[in-house]
This record gives structure tokens, C-alpha cells and sequence, in this order.
């Protein structure tokens, strides 16, 4: 059977280039808001659970108290000896490094295990792993495992910290006692400082020992230096005294009496020449008028001369006494002249003898450095020999010195540490936190069904936004309606009042609609098909399909025109149904037959009908075409409820004869997979969708 009827015009589909214009499928802040209240459930029962666990914990955790000790370090231990054992030298940082290493130490295994020894805490259950469920399990253990778990539960309670720029640690302990807490932790902190002062003793006592063990070994090196020396003085005939060989003191003696000697030789030559050049007025010499005896034969001269000079004057030149006095006068310049000239011959005879010393010294000088050349060579094998003993010397007694010191270091406790805090027993628990982890629970809830909420819905997307949808069909959409109306009721009977209970913004939203559709002047102007819309959905939207066709019949009615509504998809249940669509698709009534008007409204209702029958499909669209001819008489608009094309093929026919096919899926609500199997549907019928209407649960 062929039709005479064109076909519906196909560019009311969308083209590949117009479909490629709409945005790609994205989730915005709106979208974010309706999933996270779509799955609300998710958020809220995810903190419910963790609230919950959070109270069972707080309920059934035994309480925990920390008490915390404090221990000043300062980089600059006491100078108490110096030495180089335990050096103070302040790093440059103001020793916050060495402070910081300090930490390592009051967590070492050694200060650990004084303190749990001096508290004796392996007999505690709470640490020694000796709990209730070990014994009511029948498990012991070892005394050497038992220190270990001790051990490593302590570390676990065990919190050592330092403060910014401070010098101060603070020892903090956990334990299910107070009083326990802050024992521990004295005893941590007292034990650190023990164990430094052992650690500081045993490093003194260790260069101790090692320096004293040295010294022996040095000694003998000295004394082989020492016997060396000897016996190359012994054997090269190098007498030493005074730390200096004899034969360069006696040429150093003998050089100091040979200048002496020349100097009294020039001394008396120079005597000897004056008196030689003075041989009529000697006594006018230095050594003349420098002797005693001189000196008073002068004055017993010139007391002759006055007394001659008075008795010439007195009794005349003839008289014995002036005779006498003259006798006297002339005896006394001859003393005088004989002690000249013994003077003069002692002078030369002092020269003479100075000057033969002067020889032999000269002599005797020239001896010695002859024999002096000789040793030269060997005195600087004896100075290396000496140097080398003197460097040895120098260090057997630093040797000497540092053991001594490093003795006394041993009973010297040097480190500058000390407790400026003890642990006190703590007033408040410490753990668990109740309001904290509740909080954290109320607010980790919230994250964690946010975020379960979210994958729930990447892995069962839903239509999210209009942008989301128009990608998915390659199609416009048309509007949003809201999915409440101003009654209350899911959709509306035909009638008078059903324009009445729609609310005025769903009208606005599906007239807008319907001029959408009609109004991009693609439908020529002599088209001889009614214009037609067919409404489908995925099966789950039955509800809001079924609203969505009566509203958009309604609204078109409202303004005037006349609309047949066909229910494709409503009346297959009943036992007896009546005559409606399908029956006229497969020629077995006329449609005028089978619609019918519905009371006080302008909207003809024609139902689903018979469905026992099959016919073929291309008889189907042979009176689909009558049908929409003839209906373009009587009626400005066809709205077809085709409910879910996927399962519903009896409206294929229909759905190639319609001008619009739209799709009504609602927001958040709807899965993407359901709206992908209904454009594939669509599209196996031959068409296309030509648009969407989104239902807003929200609005």
C-alpha cells in the first residue's frame, strides 16, 4: 500500500554541524547542589555512621592522661677542665641543631631502658604486653621479650618535642594513670641527664686509657732520642756542658781573653810610645803623675826648693845649711828620676809580657777553630738528633698532661642539662578527645558521603543540567518545567479548569515551548499534515511524560486551539478496551470515529485501543498519514503520549509522521543510560529527537 501523502519534511532533525554547536556534557555548582541533594541519604547516613562509631569509641575507649617533664640544654656545657674531650664550642645556629639531635637521645633504647629499670615497669601489664587477653590466652613471655615489647610500648606513649627556638624539651607520656603518666615521665628526664654524665664519664675514660696506653710507647721513643744523642756525642768526641759543646765554650773563653789581651797591648804599646816620645819630661806622663811615690818625692821637692830659696836668701849660697838643703834637693830629683825610669821599664815590660800572650792566645785560637772545622759536620747530625728529641720530649709530656686531665675528666660531670619542669599528675584526660573526634566525625561524615554521594553518581549519572542533556540527544532544550503544580497533583484531567490548576510559571514554560517548536519557520507553509507532537520518555518517566503531553495539550487549548491528544501508550491494561489509535493504524476505524471530546475544553482524546492485533509497519505509516491529514481539518495541534518508544514499537508509525519528537526526562533524577536508550530507539525508528523538556523536582 503506497501513500499519496509526502513524508514529514526531515530537516526538523537536527545535522551533524548543528548538534556538534551544543556544549559538552559538564558538571556545574548548580548540578553539584542537586546531586549532593538527590543523595542526601548518602551525606546524612554516612554521618550518622561515623557520628556513631565516633560515640561507641568515646563510650568504650579507656582514657588516656599525658603529663609532660621539661629539660633545659644549653650548647655550652661547664668548664669545669679543659680539654678537648667534650668540646663546648656553640655551632652557628646557637646550638638549636645540637638541642635538636637531643630529641634522638631521650627516644634512645639506653635512657629508655634506665627508666623503665628504675621504675620497673616490665611488671606492668599496661606495657609489658601481659594484658587480660594474653593471660586468658595462656601466653608468656620471655623475660628478654618482655623487656622489648615493654620497650616498644613505651615508645609508642613516648612524645619528645622542642618548642621554636627554644632550648627546652618536653618530655610527654601517655599512660591509662595519671600518676603513672607523670612518674614516667620524671623518670624519662632524670634518667637522660644519668645517662648523659655516663655517656660524658666513659668517653673521658676511654681517652683516658687510650692516651695512658700511649705513653708507654712514647717513653721509649724518648729514651732511644736520648740514648741516640749519646752515643753520637761519644762517638764523634762531643763533650757537652751546659747543653753546648766544651770545645765552642773554650774557643768562646779563649776569643773573650784574646780581645782582652789585644786591648791591654794596644793599651801599654800606646803607653810605651808616649813615654819613648817623652824621654826628657817622662814624670809628665799619665802613669807618672799617677803614682804615690812620684807624688810625694814632688812635694819633698818643692819643699826643698822653698826651703833652698829661704836659707839662699838668709845665709848665703856658702852656708852648711844652704849646702845641705841644696845636697837634699838635688838627692830628691834623682829618686824622682830613678822611679821615671823604673816606671817607663815596667811600662815596657808589662807591653812585652802582653804582648806575648796576645801571641800565644792567637795561638791557641787558631788551634781550636782548626779543630772546630772539624766538628761542624758532625754538630748538625747532633742538632737534627737533639730537635728530634725535643719534639719527642714535647709530646710524651702533652701525653703526660692530657692523661692526667682526661683522669680527672672522669669524676667531673660537665653537661649543663637540667629539669626545670617535672611531671605533674595531669587533672584532665588527655584521650580520647571526645568533642574534637566528634566533630571531626560530624564534619569527616560530611567529606565522606560528599564524596561517596559523587561517585555514586559517576557511576550512575543522571541529567544534570540542560547542557548535560542538549550533548546527550544533540538537541535543544525546549524548557524546564516545574514538576509541582499549583494543586498538587501529578497532572490534570482536560477540561476547564485544568488551565486553571496549572500555575501560571509551568504555563509560561510549556507556551514557550510550543512556539519553540513551531516557530522556526522550517514547516513549509502548504505542509497538508496537522502539526504534531510526539512525547516520549525512558519507561521510569511515565508519571511526568503523561503530565508533560496533557500540559502541553492543556496549554495549547488554553490559548484558543484545537488539539487531539492520543494516548499511545494508556488503555493496554483493560479487559475490554476501547477502539482508539492503534485501531486506526491498522485501518480498522476512522479516527473521527474513535476521538472524542473531553467535557467543557478543546482537547479531543484519542486512546491507545486494541493491541491484539499486528500489522505492519508500513500500513502503519500509510494511516498515520491519513490521519494526520484528515485531522488538519479539525484540529490545530496533535499531542501524542508515545510513552517509552524503547518498549512501546506500535508508535513507530507515528513517530516517522510527527513534526517533534521530544524527550521529557527529569533533573537528577533521570539516568543518562535511560535517556541514551531512548535517543537510540528513536533513532533505530528513522528520526531523530527534535528536543527535550527538562521537569525540575527543585522548582
Amino acid at each position: 500500500m503506497q501513500s499519496s501523502l509526502p513524508m514529514v519534511p526531515q530537516q526538523h532533525a537536527p545535522d551533524a554541524g548543528q548538534a556538534g554547536s551544543y556544549a559538552a556534557s559538564t558538571v556545574e555548582l548548580g548540578d553539584l547542589k542537586r546531586i549532593l541533594v538527590r543523595r542526601r541519604f548518602w551525606i546524612f547516613g554516612t554521618v550518622a555512621l561515623l557520628t556513631l562509631v565516633t560515640l561507641l569509641y568515646g563510650l568504650f575507649t579507656p582514657a588516656l592522661y599525658s603529663s609532660a617533664a621539661e629539660i633545659l640544654i644549653d650548647p655550652q656545657d661547664l668548664q669545669v677542665v679543659t680539654n678537648d674531650v667534650n668540646p663546648s664550642r656553640i655551632s652557628p645556629d646557637g646550638g638549636i641543631t645540637q638541642v635538636e639531635s637531643q630529641v634522638s637521645v631521650v627516644q634512645s633504647t639506653g635512657v629508655l631502658m634506665r627508666a623503665i629499670a628504675a621504675t620497673n615497669l616490665t611488671q606492668d601489664p599496661e606495657f609489658n604486653g601481659q594484658g587480660l587477653l594474653s593471660r586468658l590466652l595462656g601466653s608468656a613471655s620471655a623475660e628478654g621479650d618482655r623487656s622489648a615489647q615493654t620497650l616498644d610500648a613505651l615508645r609508642r606513649r613516648l612524645a619528645v618535642k622542642r618548642a621554636d627556638k627554644v632550648l627546652v624539651l618536653d618530655v610527654i607520656v601517655t599512660a591509662k594513670s595519671a600518676d603513672k603518666a607523670a612518674l614516667l615521665a620524671n623518670a624519662i628526664a632524670q634518667a637522660y641527664l644519668v645517662d648523659q654524665a655516663s655517656a660524658r664519664a666513659k668517653m673521658a675514660k676511654d681517652a683516658s686509657e687510650s692516651i695512658t696506653a700511649r705513653l708507654d710507647e712514647q717513653r721509649k721513643r724518648v729514651q732511644q732520642a736520648e740514648n741516640a744523642v749519646e752515643a753520637y756525642k761519644s762517638a764523634n768526641n762531643m763533650v757537652m756542658a751546659a747543653g753546648n759543646l766544651v770545645s765552642d765554650q773554650e774557643l768562646t773563653e779563649i776569643n773573650t781573653q784574646l780581645s782582652a789581651a789585644q786591648s791591654r797591648t794596644a793599651a801599654l804599646k800606646a803607653q810605651v810610645d808616649q813615654m819613648r816620645r817623652q824621654s826628657g819630661t817622662a814624670d809628665a806622663t799619665s802613669e807618672a803623675m799617677r803614682s804615690a811615690v812620684i807624688s810625694s818625692l814632688r812635694a819633698q821637692e818643692a819643699t826643698l826648693v822653698d826651703q833652698v830659696s829661704q836659707l839662699g836668701t838668709e845665709l848665703g849660697p856658702r852656708h852648711p845649711s844652704m849646702i845641705a838643703a841644696q845636697q837634699q834637693l838635688r838627692d830628691t830629683r834623682q829618686l824622682i828620676a830613678r822611679e821615671i825610669g823604673r816606671i817607663a821599664t815596667a811600662t815596657e815590660t808589662d807591653y812585652e809580657r802582653a804582648l806575648a800572650n796576645q801571641q800565644a792566645l792567637e795561638a791557641k785560637v787558631a788551634g781550636m777553630k782548626s779543630k772546630s772545622l772539624d766538628t761542624d759536620q758532625a754538630s748538625v747530625r747532633l742538632r737534627e738528633l737533639q730537635r728530634d728529641l725535643e719534639a719527642l720530649r714535647s709530646v710524651y709530656a702533652n701525653y703526660l698532661q692530657r692523661a692526667q686531665e682526661t683522669r680527672e675528666q672522669i669524676n667531673v660531670d660537665s653537661t649543663n642539662a637540667r629539669i626545670i619542669s617535672n611531671a605533674m599528675p595531669a587533672l584532665k584526660k588527655s584521650w580520647p578527645p571526645f568533642s574534637l573526634l566528634l566533630v571531626g566525625a560530624v564534619f569527616g561524615g560530611l567529606g565522606l558521603g560528599t564524596g561517596l554521594a559523587l561517585i555514586a553518581e559517576y557511576a550512575s549519572p543522571t541529567v544534570l543540567s540542560s547542557a548535560q542533556m542538549q550533548s546527550a540527544i544533540e538537541a535543544p532544550v525546549l524548557g524546564v518545567v516545574p514538576a509541582k503544580s499549583g494543586t498538587g497533583r501529578r497532572w490534570w484531567p482536560f477540561g476547564g479548569s485544568a488551565a486553571a490548576a496549572s500555575s501560571q510559571k509551568t504555563d509560561a514554560v510549556v507556551g514557550l515551548a510550543l512556539r519553540r517548536m513551531f516557530s522556526s519557520g522550517q514547516r513549509p507553509p502548504d505542509w497538508p499534515l496537522v502539526p504534531s507532537i510526539l512525547v516520549t520518555s525512558s519507561p521510569g518517566e511515565g508519571a511526568q511524560r503523561s503530565r508533560v503531553a496533557r500540559l502541553l495539550a492543556n496549554t495549547a487549548a488554553s490559548r484558543g486551539s484545537r488539539v487531539l491528544f492520543i494516548d499511545a501508550n494508556g488503555g493496554g491494561s483493560q479487559k475490554d478496551p476501547q477502539p482508539g489509535i492503534l485501531d486506526v493504524l491498522r485501518g480498522e476505524y476512522a479516527f473521527e470515529a474513535v476521538s472524542h471530546y473531553a467535557a467543557g475544553s478543546n482537547v479531543a482524546v484519542l486512546g491507545r485501543g486494541r493491541s491484539k492485533a499486528i500489522f505492519q509497519e508500513a500500513h502503519g505509516i500509510y494511516f498515520a498519514q491519513q490521519m494526520l491529514a484528515q485531522a488538519s481539518r479539525s484540529f490545530e495541534l496533535v499531542v501524542i503520549d508515545g510513552g517509552a518508544l524503547a518498549d512501546n514499537l506500535n508508535a513507530s508509525p507515528l513517530v516517522a509522521m510527527v513534526d517533534e519528537i521530544v524527550l521529557v526526562a527529569t533533573l537528577n533524577a533521570t539516568p543518562m543510560r535511560d535517556v541514551t536508550t531512548t535517543s537510540q530507539a528513536v533513532s533505530v525508528m528513522g528520526r531523530l529527537p527534535t528536543g527535550a523538556l527538562l521537569v525540575d523536582e527543585a522548582a
